[in-house]
């Protein structure tokens, strides 16, 4: 099975996700294994949170991961590099 590319994907109005892509077709993005980056430390902006991850993931905000989404009006997708991917998966699951 090939392994699909780790994307962090930016919508108009939905926020910032980074996982799996599944397919993309327009604007519209299918993600699986999925965290919203609903507030991000130690990155300039989502260019280098692709490229280097986070120096602050302690300060991060990433609630758990969803098996699967489909997300609208995507404005941007980004290539996670290896590293990034790690450093993402590092940061600790916020819950409110």
């Amino acid at each position: 099975m090939k392994q699909r590319p780790y994307v962090i994907v930016r919508t108009y109005s939905a926020g910032v996700f980074a996982g799996e892509l599944v397919k993309r077709t327009g604007q519209e993005v299918e993600l699986r294994n999925a965290r919203r980056l609903w507030y991000w430390d130690g990155a300039a902006s989502l260019s280098q949170l692709a490229t280097d991850g986070v120096s602050k993931p302690h300060n991060c905000k990433f609630p758990c991961e969803t098996s699967s989404i489909v997300l609208t009006q995507a404005v941007e997708i980004i290539p996670v590099t290896p590293a990034a991917r790690k450093s993402i998966a590092a940061v600790p699951i916020w819950r409110a």
